[in-house]
């Protein structure tokens, strides 16, 4: 049996301003403002449903700004699908459904390339069905 874990970076290799850089460009937010508006709801969101290894993985990824946000959150007792993850985050937020599914698109598909593929998996692994699209990935399912 082997270990999949990659090692980890001593440091992320990107800051906090080249993450909200690519947030603002890849979801055409007018602003920089915006962009860090939906990373901080997002990764609130994330935060309540991520346990573990993979938790502590994926703060150690990601700027320390972005971590602070990511690990201030008490995970849930009940994971949320991707579909209930997007319908929390309106209605947190006050938006429209649209809006959040936006935002949280934009926001985990900039988290997939900074926690690469082989943790990404087992985030995916981790979580319950519907967050594949949201990370930017197929979501494959057992044929029954």
């Amino acid at each position: 049996m082997s270990d999949q874990r990659e090692p980890l970076p001593s440091r992320p290799a990107t800051t906090f301003e080249q993450m909200l850089e690519k947030v603002r460009y890849e979801g055409a937010y007018p602003t920089r403002e915006r962009a860090a508006e939906a990373v901080h709801q997002v990764l609130s969101g994330l935060g309540r449903q991520l346990t573990g290894d993979e938790r502590v993985e994926l703060a150690a990824r990601l700027p320390f700004e972005a971590a602070a946000i990511l690990t201030a959150q008490v995970p849930a007792l009940e994971p949320l699908t991707g579909r209930a993850f997007v319908n929390d985050l309106a209605t947190r937020t006050g938006a429209t459904p649209a809006t959040a599914r936006w935002d949280t698109s934009t926001v985990l598909t900039a988290l997939a390339t900074l926690a690469g593929p082989a943790l990404l998996t087992r985030i995916l692994d981790q979580l319950p069905t519907g967050y594949a699209l949201l990370f930017g990935r197929a979501e494959l399912t057992q044929a029954a």
